[in-house]
């Protein structure tokens, strides 16, 4: 009975961990690189602090280089509570979809309206964070980059359709564990209980058998 209890207990806490895992922490998922001509994108880049009991700051810059070209240009900044569009070819294009109302920034995605084949490229999203100790500050400068392809048609990614896979099969892992201990508690439990009341019926028997000795003796002395 108490390694089935045991048992349960483990997995409710996995599954408590699991939750507070998925809704806490900053976890670095990488951009999608496939956008449809005409329609909206998002350009991914997250980039989490490593100490989160330490504050921070942090300016993001996009910089672009098309196919074909050699060198990165400087498209758009952002410092936290205002952003800048500096490239006229992204002009009423760009718009900030990472973190909001803070200056620690850990997600410095921005949406692109009306993508066009001419955004096929590289996009590197820098950060440059500074991290505010009691004595002294450190900065330091992280990017990342995202290989754009823009074409006529949607295709869905092979990596998307492991990644779904893979969860259905994580899902259904863990529900047919949990069906496996919950039947397992229940033969515990059952045959406690059918051990319980052999046991009673057990006592009884040797109560009554003592009581029908004890009242022969009786009978006899008299």
């Amino acid at each position: 009975m108490q390694e089935c209890v045991r048992h349960l207990l483990i997995l409710c806490v996995f599954c408590t961990l699991l939750v507070c895992v998925c809704r806490g922490a900053c976890a670095e998922v990488d951009s999608d690189t496939e956008a449809v001509a005409g329609q909206g994108f998002t350009l991914g880049c997250i980039s989490c602090k490593m100490r989160g009991e330490v504050e921070a700051t942090a300016t993001v810059d996009w910089l672009f280089r098309a196919r074909g070209e050699a060198d990165f240009v400087h498209i758009y900044t952002y410092d936290g509570s205002s952003e800048n569009i500096i490239d006229e070819r992204f002009l009423d294009r760009l718009e900030w979809h990472g973190s909001r109302n803070t200056l620690d920034l850990q997600d410095a995605s921005v949406d692109i309206t009306n993508v066009t084949f001419n955004d096929s490229g590289v996009f590197r999203c820098v950060f440059n964070r500074v991290l505010i100790y009691e004595h002294y500050e450190f900065s330091k400068v992280t990017s990342k980059d995202v290989h754009l392809t823009v074409v006529a048609k949607a295709t869905r990614g092979t990596a998307s359709i492991v990644s779904e896979v893979m969860m259905y099969v994580s899902i259904i892992g863990l529900q047919l564990w949990l069906l496996v201990e919950m039947i397992y508690c229940y033969r515990k439990i059952a045959a406690a209980g059918e051990e319980a009341l052999r046991a009673s019926a057990a006592e009884y028997l040797a109560i009554a058998s003592e009581s029908k000795d004890n009242c022969a003796g009786v009978q006899v002395a008299e």
